[in-house]
């Protein structure tokens, strides 16, 4: 599904140039759970954001389903992201004057679907991880665990490939934190590819990869 070759991520620094990430060649399968960890500044989130097709401005090659990233056009960049990758963030990012029905239809919207295919699938995803209920209020009459399960819903609703995930749980108590991660698990063994970021060892064991980062390199893959 991905796959890396001596991919490099830099900033100029005067005469020289600051590395954030240093000749990462890694592969992901269809059906995989990947982690991705490393202490702070070792390049996770600057890793899933390349993986995500947010960041363009690095070198080497990348290929998602067997398309060649790295010599594809900005236009062409984005409509490979929005037909196929679903993201979850440590922070939500739901849009606070939207319901949660509007949330979960906003990604739909940019996509071909008829008004009547949206509410369709809007309403299956509101079942599927129910909170139906809850579709009429609005992200600040949600605690932060039903926050983050809708952010979860709004990255599934348009059935991506792969979900990528950014610390998902990190503003969650251990609780929520553990329907979170349940339901990664839940999503993975339906066919979801998942790669998250964290440093949440208990998160990771939900996965069956690990992949450590430090100061820029891979210098560590284990199967869980």
């Amino acid at each position: 599904m991905i796959r890396l070759v001596d991919v490099e991520k830099s900033y100029p620094t005067g005469a020289t140039r600051s590395y954030v990430l240093r000749r990462v060649t890694l592969a992901i399968e269809p059906g995989e759970f990947v982690t991705i960890m490393g202490p702070s500044g070792a390049g996770k989130s600057t890793l899933l954001g390349i993986l995500g097709m947010l960041d363009s401005d690095w070198s080497g090659e990348f290929f998602f389903l067997d398309h060649p990233v790295h010599a594809m056009k900005p236009r062409q960049r984005a409509d490979l992201n929005k037909g196929n990758i679903g993201f979850v963030f440590q922070q939500y990012h739901l849009l606070d004057s939207l319901t949660v029905y509007e949330n979960l239809e906003t990604p739909l919207s940019y996509r071909n679907y008829s008004r009547s295919e949206r509410q369709s699938m809007v309403a299956d995803i509101l079942d599927r991880f129910h909170i139906v209920g809850k579709k009429d209020l609005f992200p600040n009459q949600l605690s932060g665990g039903q926050q983050q399960l809708v952010g979860v819903a709004r990255a599934v609703v348009a059935e991506p490939k792969i979900i990528l995930a950014d610390e998902p749980t990190g503003n969650l108590h251990s609780s929520q934190a553990r329907e979170i991660m349940e339901l990664f698990t839940r999503l993975n063994r339906e066919g979801t590819t998942i790669v998250q970021v964290t440093h949440s060892e208990e998160n990771a064991r939900y996965g069956n990869r690990i992949i450590q980062l430090k100061d820029g390199w891979v210098v560590g893959e284990g199967m869980e």
